[in-house]
């Protein structure tokens, strides 16, 4: 098949899909969106032959609006524009969860920093307050007190970008160190691991020890059903333990997999791969013995 590969920077998860796919003999496009001049009503002749084009943008923007020029060419993209609308917005993300009955933390979101100040009162401290948009565990905030809050709300609030002037309010979840990264292609599970961290923050990106983890019979069903809320596709579940049982809070659709490649024993590249050839048009695939 002919595969067009959407980036900004060739990081190693990049690296390991290119590899995957050029060893079963297919034809790679790499295309550089901070290069791309997309046409409203002239396709970009680089899209033309493509049977698949994956999105791994690492900005929210580029991949929101390059997805929706895929869509508007013809060309099938994974993960879809719908799913990374949903996904790219933690809002977003966690109605999609909630209206689908998939366990997610509770959430309040207000647009002022008298309302917000209420909510976090309301759930009591601490609490967390994340950005709308972002990743990496990047901008997120434990509340432990009012005067934190009163702080980092009026910090955000001169910020001047209007994401910032939406406040995404959260209970804080106790979970044993540790939560649970689960890569799958809709809703199926190619591997799981645990990201352990004395910090309350457990992203790999972080500095978080990763570890492999077995799924039981009640995560593979929580985390199709997550999958199914967003849209399915390519995507990168994250779930917490606490004494209720397993939650939810966040499905990312640009996931990144090379700390999990390398805590489990599964090929993920691989397995990821298998996913994209079964997604093309059937008539495209020519899968290598």
């Amino acid at each position: 098949m002919n595969v067009g590969i959407l980036y900004s920077r060739i990081r190693k998860d990049e690296k390991l899909l290119l590899t995957e796919l050029r060893e079963r003999d297919h034809d790679v496009e790499k295309i550089d969106v901070r290069k791309l001049r997309l046409g409203v009503s002239t396709p970009n002749e680089r899209f033309d032959g493509l049977d698949l084009v994956v999105d791994r943008c690492l900005a929210t923007s580029r991949s929101l609006y390059a997805t929706r020029f895929c869509e508007s060419y013809g060309v099938p993209v994974v993960n879809s524009h719908e799913t990374a609308s949903i996904c790219a917005d933690k809002v977003q993300n966690s109605l999609a969860l909630e209206e689908a009955g998939v366990p997610t933390p509770a959430t309040t979101v207000a647009f002022t920093k008298e309302a917000a100040l209420e909510a976090i009162e309301a759930f009591g401290y601490p609490c967390v307050l994340k950005p709308v948009v972002g990743s990496w565990g990047r901008l997120m905030a434990k509340i432990d007190s009012r005067d934190a809050a009163e702080a980092i709300l009026e910090h955000k609030a001169t910020l001047g970008h209007y994401e910032h002037k939406v406040f995404y309010v959260q209970e804080f979840v106790e979970k044993p160190g540790r939560d649970i990264r689960v890569v799958a292609t809709d809703g199926e599970p190619v591997a799981a691991m645990v990201r352990s961290s004395d910090h309350w923050i457990t992203n790999a990106a972080k500095g978080a020890e990763t570890d492999v983890f077995e799924l039981d019979a009640e995560l593979e069903e929580l985390v199709s059903r997550a999958s199914d809320a967003v849209g399915g596709g390519l995507l990168g579940i994250d779930l917490m333990e606490s004494d209720g049982g397993y939650t939810v809070h966040e499905v990312n659709h640009t996931v990144e997999f090379k700390a999990l490649d390398s805590a489990v024993d599964v090929d993920v590249a691989a397995a990821v791969v298998d996913w994209l050839e079964r997604t093309a048009e059937p008539d495209s695939v020519e899968v290598s013995a």
